[in-house]
């Protein structure tokens, strides 16, 4: 629903963009130093003046699941040598929901259909979908983020064609003719999401360093700050693992989203389990027995 929001018709919004003027909107831009070119015009304005009014719970929800989320994400970019700008695409894609489904599909924080997901290296099957994994769902993110920046040497063109496909990005490239070289220079070819794909991610850009001068408060994260990840290599379903260390369900499903049946299926290979960090010692000196039971109830 996310791709709605930055469709919408804004321009009624204008006069409400706050006592902060566009001489200081430019000037703090200009201050958050990034190979993406950040600019301030009437586009990005009428994106920040959404996400400080009709979408503030946007805002307030990126900046309440950024304390976990976006740690991991930039690990990930910072691995591959990406710019750390790119960590607001998924609150785009998907309002930071691991579990979110767009009509067409697509799964995840970063939103990847099936193919696209498995062709960059993601288990997708009936018992585990790691398009819902956060770390491993970034990793692949940032190798096609990669490609797309081999394809266009320009970081404006590479994150629409990651909104709208490389495919089309070159058709609009073509229609726009022979000097396109930016996003800016194929802007009017683009459908309408993709026009609002990258404004939406400068204004978040600019409103997760000043959202306090808009009077926006960060929504409460029910997920722990501090985790840790076991791999467990035989089967095991969460409810024992919520049972043995008195963890509420619910915690588990929001640290391990990848398992779409609450189980682990690990008889082939090994897989990560996250837990609250003060809970690991605890699984792992409990985690015999553990097993013992599920070898019981199997």
């Amino acid at each position: 629903y996310v791709q709605d929001y930055i469709a919408l018709d804004t321009s009624r919004y204008l006069p409400a963009v706050s006592t902060v003027i566009d001489s200081e909107c430019r000037a703090r831009l200009r201050t958050i130093v990034s190979p993406i070119h950040l600019p301030y015009n009437e586009i990005i304005r009428r994106q920040i003046v959404a996400y400080t009014t009709t979408h503030k719970s946007l805002a307030r929800r990126m900046l309440g699941y950024a304390k976990y989320y976006f740690p991991i994400v930039e690990r990930e970019l910072e691995k591959h040598g990406l710019p750390l700008e790119l960590k607001f695409l998924p609150v785009i894609e998907s309002a930071l929901q691991p579990t979110a489904v767009s009509s067409a599909g697509a799964v995840g924080l970063w939103q990847f259909t099936l193919n696209t997901g498995r062709h960059y290296g993601l288990e997708i099957s009936s018992m585990v979908d790691e398009r819902r994994d956060p770390v491993r769902s970034t990793e692949a993110a940032c190798r096609y983020l990669k490609d797309l920046y081999r394809i266009y040497d320009d970081w404006t063109l590479a994150i629409a064609s990651y909104n709208y496909g490389p495919g089309n990005v070159n058709k609009a490239l073509m229609r726009a003719g022979s000097n396109a070289s930016t996003y800016w220079d194929i802007y009017p070819y683009l459908p309408k999401a993709t026009r609002d794909y990258i404004p939406a991610m400068v204004a978040l850009t600019y409103i997760y360093y000043y959202y306090s001068d808009y009077g926006i408060r960060p929504f409460d994260s029910p997920l722990p700050l501090a985790t840790d990840t076991v791999m467990i290599s035989r089967h095991l379903h969460l409810d024992r693992v919520a049972d043995t260390l008195g963890i509420p369900m619910d915690m588990l499903r929001l640290l391990n989203p990848q398992y779409k049946k609450d189980v682990i299926p690990a008889t082939m290979k090994a897989y990560p389990l996250v837990l609250p960090q003060q809970e690991v010692s605890r699984f792992i000196g409990c985690q015999q027995a553990l097993f013992a039971s599920a070898d019981a109830g199997d």
